[in-house]
């Protein structure tokens, strides 16, 4: 997180808008399955953005935030979030169900 002025430029400074080069529906278990998307570099260095919540989802702005030519930018659908399904389930949606669900993007 960047300080006050320097945060408001980031935030100015986006890079161009792009669209994914791959999208898909993950089933993670426990009737949950999680929506994902892949842009930018096939072959850079990825990088997985986590929103924020409760409730929210991925945003196309959040694919501006790195650099597409360097950058794997993969984005996700939390549990019960966005086009993940099924919508606003708290069942089996714990840090510890996210974070396995970032592992399974992973592989």
């Amino acid at each position: 997180i960047l300080p006050g002025d320097a945060a408001d430029a980031a935030r100015r400074d986006m890079w161009p808008e792009i669209e994914p080069h791959t999208t898909g529906m993950l089933e993670v278990g426990d009737g949950h399955t999680i929506y994902w998307e892949e842009s930018g570099n096939k072959d850079g260095k990825p990088v997985i953005f986590v929103h924020g919540g409760p409730g929210g989802g991925t945003n196309p702005k959040y694919r501006r935030w790195w650099n597409p030519e360097k950058y794997r930018i993969v984005l996700f659908d939390q549990r019960g979030c966005g086009k993940s399904t099924p919508h606003a389930s708290l069942e089996h949606n714990t840090t510890w169900d996210l974070v396995a669900d970032m592992e399974r993007i992973r592989e």
